[in-house]
């Protein structure tokens, strides 16, 4: 059995609804808007720290915010679109305001007091310092 697609040739507003409809919600403009944009992250571990790093490109150093609050590290970003509209008529215009929160429970063996930050080619890295009993310890056993 062949599944076929069913119209009604009555209504003559039809077409033309569907079209300005579906081109309404298929704008780049308005798809982007909807869907939730948070940064990309990695999350790395070495002996002596834990390395956070967001893909953030075209933001500046001083958009960002990093707290750390009952154990939970919260970075955050707010950047506002600059208004030079001096008799401009813009027919689309798709720079606008936008934000970002990301949190992250830190460990118990993570040093809340020693945590820094840097801002290079668009990449955010955060390294925390972990705790000097956390750290692993290695030595050589010798043999007798």
């Amino acid at each position: 059995m062949a599944l076929v697609k069913f119209t009604n040739s009555n209504n003559g507003l039809k077409p033309w609804f569907n079209d300005v409809f579906d081109s309404f919600l298929n704008d780049s403009y308005i798809s982007d808007r909807l869907t939730s944009r948070v940064p990309a992250v990695n999350i790395a571990e070495s002996d002596g720290q834990y390395h956070v790093e967001l893909a953030v490109p075209g933001l500046k150093k001083e958009d960002f915010k990093i707290s750390v609050e009952k154990n939970v590290l919260t970075i955050g970003a707010e950047q506002q679109a600059e208004k030079n509209d001096t008799g401009r008529r813009y027919s689309k215009k798709e720079y606008s305001y936008q934000s970002f929160s990301r949190s992250f429970t830190l460990p118990e063996s993570a040093d809340a007091a020693n945590i820094s930050a840097s801002y290079v080619d668009g990449v955010l890295k955060v390294d925390i310092a972990k705790r000097e009993e956390a750290k692993e310890v290695s030595r050589q056993i010798n043999i007798q």
